[in-house]
């Protein structure tokens, strides 16, 4: 009996699944730096599901997808669609941006899958936003049509980071010096928590000792270090300006969803910060957002769930 997969793509990890008619199962995760392609990767995932015969498939991958030529923006891998698609023995695949995927996940995502952080309510059929700090930073809007939900694709996660306090202004300058420009994507990802956390130090006149995010984000929550705790602080602040932006943009009464692999790590102290301050600090359009809902992402597969409903969607019509 033939099969449909699913994959979810990222600049560290590719995560491969079945798809059933209730979802996904049988979930795979390998390293993309483990594999020279990405056929190679996803053959590693047919190998360890010998039973059985994939023929269709969806692709959820972190970077543009313009054309048939698919780059990678933070790892190497590059191919053809089609070429892809033949080096797969499949009779139909779809490759699509990772936020697409994500987005379409959204509408089907319940209560249990989701933590809100502050007030508000969605409106049914309100336009959705999600963006997703990990490796990079994805964002995706999507809206209800006459034949359902359609996603509107971009880059916003490459837009200018706009400075909101004085400690945004003291890692803004450090971004303008060191990169010669200072993205959203800089300051809202792995790299953007340490980016943050070394224009704080600096800033601070101290050393900047943790090399990795992960090391800042543990000592934060352990409160054993002030510059990292300060760090994660004000990468929520950041998160909730940059969301209330989102907002502003397509007036999203359905809501602003935060996915991605980092900020799920520390739901409570994201529910205990300015996020949501920062969020409605909007001056006189205040009123616009402050009954737009946001919300966490909690389901892991999300990304996932998204792109086997974007397939299921395609491949019914």
């Amino acid at each position: 009996m033939s099969q449909k997969f699913v994959a979810d793509v990222g600049g560290t990890n590719i995560r491969v699944a079945r798809v059933t008619e209730t979802g996904v199962t049988d979930i795979k995760k390998y390293m993309c730096n483990d594999f020279a392609s990405i056929d190679l990767a996803i053959s590693q995932y047919f190998s360890d599901m010998p039973e059985y015969q994939f023929t269709e498939g969806c692709i959820g991958i972190a970077c543009p997808v313009l054309g048939d030529q698919v780059v990678m923006t933070n790892h190497s891998w590059a191919f053809s669609q089609n070429a892809l698609r033949s080096q797969l023995k499949l009779d139909s695949l779809f490759v699509i941006n990772d936020f697409t995927a994500v987005a379409h996940s959204l509408p089907v995502l319940n209560d249990s899958q989701v933590v809100q952080i502050g007030d508000g309510t969605a409106k049914a059929g309100g336009n959705i936003a999600v963006f997703g700090p990990g490796t990079g930073l994805g964002v995706e809007h999507i809206t209800m049509t006459s034949t359902g939900w359609q996603t509107l694709d971009g880059e916003g996660g490459h837009v200018d980071f706009s400075p909101v306090d004085e400690t945004d202004i003291v890692v803004w300058r450090h971004l303008q010096k060191s990169f010669g420009r200072a993205s959203a994507e800089e300051v809202m990802s792995g790299r953007g928590l340490h980016n943050i956390y070394t224009a704080l130090a600096q800033d601070a006149g101290k050393e900047a000792t943790f090399a990795e995010p992960a090391q800042i984000t543990e000592a934060a929550l352990a409160g054993t270090c002030d510059i990292a705790a300060a760090t994660l602080t004000q990468f929520c602040r950041i998160m909730g300006s940059f969301a209330g932006n989102l907002a502003l943009n397509m007036a999203t009464t359905g809501g602003i969803f935060i996915g991605g692999g980092i900020a799920n790590r520390f739901p409570e102290f994201i529910q205990n910060s300015d996020f949501r301050a920062r969020f409605e600090a909007k001056g006189q359009m205040k009123h616009y957002v402050k009954d737009i809902p946001t919300y966490l992402i909690a389901e892991p597969d999300h990304g996932l769930l998204g792109a086997a409903a974007y397939l299921q969607q395609h491949t019914a019509s």
